[in-house]
């Protein structure tokens, strides 16, 4: 059963690494924009939402218009979170093999 053995000490290292990489996903900042900056939103690389900023000036506008730049800036953070966190889950993760799995 050495191949057990392996694979239990494979196992422990990239759960080592997900944790090791859950922190850095909680510390990694990451700045969206939308309608030509009007909106800024800060999310974590964990997803959470740190910040949204609205331009003063943008806020005159038509309330349908505010309101379309920040879902789309909303979207666009949330996509982009995921799209990293999955990047770099993805380093972590794709090494490990289960044989007869993959």
């Amino acid at each position: 059963m050495a191949g057990l053995g392996k694979l239990v000490k494979q196992a422990e290292k990239m759960k080592r690494g997900i944790e090791a990489l859950q922190a850095q996903l909680d510390a990694k900042e990451l700045d969206i924009s939308s309608g030509g900056g009007a909106v800024k939103i800060k999310v974590t690389g964990s997803g959470r939402f740190v910040s949204l900023t609205l331009d003063p000036e943008f806020l005159k506008e038509d309330a349908k218009v505010v309101a379309a730049a920040v879902l789309a800036a909303v979207q666009d953070a949330a996509k982009q979170a995921k799209d990293y966190h999955e990047a770099e889950m993805q380093k972590v993760t794709g090494s490990f093999q289960m044989p007869g799995l993959f």
